[in-house]
């Protein structure tokens, strides 16, 4: 009978190029090992897409099985399903090691052999499922466990000028995407049809910009009328009717990292109502934008617009928080929480970050002016202010179609 064996190398064909240089990888990853040292960790295990890709370029397609970056004092091994055969190795940095679906639990077997048992393991506790964790204790028998995804965290807040050259050719994208969606608008014509329009023009532009990727979620939400309501409302079949409401929000993905640009527009003239509300909008961006320095605090930030949107009687229409961190993140597989512009973040904004700033007002259908309100841009923060690197113009003096 054939020897069925738990794990295995497989270098297959050449590395492929990734996102950055070898370079930027050893720096994140040094970063990483001074903060183990700091805590005692003397091994560390990473679960999620954001933590794996963020440390090894590989971004992994978990269909129901595990993924996993070991790092030790001296290695860096990505841990990758059988499944996909030599294509983590060829895009990680650092070594790979394939496990086999032919017993349960040879992930665990295969973290086992690089991490060992016993020892003291950081982990990302905002990622394992109780499940998960339970087989981790019973498989690595750690001396003690330390979360280390709050480290990890603060240090993908702030970006390399690598990663900050990628994320400005990423906004260029998006501002691509909203000039085809403008393009494809008019009456009668669906959603879905509109924000294909979009998500094709930024593929193809994401390809010429980097033709050595690999291409993969990219999207756009375009909602009309009361779809509108809702920042994250899946797309529809609904067709496009004369003085609607729009949202167009483009996200091109290249390589793990999200950029955005979201936008309201209208199909024609809007009403008294409409108009007013979103050029309250807009004042309330503008104010965001200009607020969004070093040395910021997030909640002082999100407090001030409040005063504005209250002042106006609007604030209990208010959506979400106004902006967030960008990098290795999207809409399945986490993002940056400790750099969001909320009431109950005092994070302290520093040269390096790039955050939105997206105000967003919901008025309930039945109202004058219902639908939702939403500019959005991004911001890189510098060491005496903060770059806009969005392009695309808003307000009603651009947007009405």
């Amino acid at each position: 009978m054939m020897d069925r064996p738990k794990h295995y190398r497989f270098r297959n064909g050449d590395k492929a190029p990734l996102p950055f240089a070898a370079e930027e990888y050893e720096v994140r990853l040094a970063g990483l090992r001074a903060a183990m040292e700091q805590v005692g960790v003397e091994v560390a295990l990473f679960t999620s897409m954001q933590g794996i890709a963020y440390y090894s370029g590989f971004l992994y397609c978990s269909f129901g099985r595990p993924y996993g970056l070991v790092v030790t004092p001296q290695t860096s091994v990505t841990i990758s399903a059988g499944i996909d055969a030599g294509q983590p190795w060829r895009r990680c940095h650092g070594e790979n090691l394939v496990y086999t679906d032919w017993a349960r639990d040879n992930f665990w077997q295969a973290v086992a052999h690089v991490a060992g048992r016993g020892r003291v393991l950081g982990h990302e506790g905002d990622h394992l499922t109780l499940a998960r964790m339970a087989e981790l204790e019973q498989a690595l028998a750690p001396a003690r466990l330390v979360d280390l995804a709050p480290a990890a965290m603060r240090q993908r807040m702030v970006k390399s000028s690598a990663e900050i050259a990628l994320i400005r050719k990423g906004a260029a994208v998006a501002d691509l995407g909203g000039y085809a969606i403008c393009d494809a608008i008019r009456e009668g014509a669906r959603e879905i049809d509109v924000a294909m329009a979009g998500r094709d023009a930024m593929e193809v532009e994401i390809a010429r910009r980097f033709p050595d990727a690999e291409y993969r979620d990219t999207w756009v939400w375009f909602q009309s009328g009361p779809n509108t309501d809702g920042a994250h409302n899946p797309v529809t079949s609904r067709a496009l009717r004369h003085g609607d409401v729009l949202s167009l929000n483009c996200f091109p993905m290249i390589s793990g990292y999200y950029t955005a640009l979201e936008r309201t527009l209208f199909l024609g003239e809007p009403d008294a109502e409409s108009l007013a509300l979103w050029e309250a909008n807009v004042g309330a961006h503008e104010l965001g934008l200009s607020l969004l320095r070093p040395g910021a605090r997030c909640s002082d930030v999100t407090h001030a617009i409040n005063a504005f949107f209250e002042e106006r009687n609007l604030l209990q229409y208010r959506s979400f928080g106004y902006g967030h961190s960008f990098g290795i993140l999207s809409h399945y597989y986490g993002r940056e929480a400790g750099l969001e512009l909320r009431e109950d973040i005092d994070t302290v904004l520093e040269p390096g970050m790039v955050v939105s700033m997206e105000p967003m007002l919901t008025i309930p259908e039945g109202q004058p002016g219902a639908g939702g309100y939403r500019e959005h841009d991004i911001l890189v923060i510098g060491a005496v202010g903060a770059e806009n690197i969005t392009d695309f113009a808003y307000g009603p003096e651009h947007n009405i179609i």
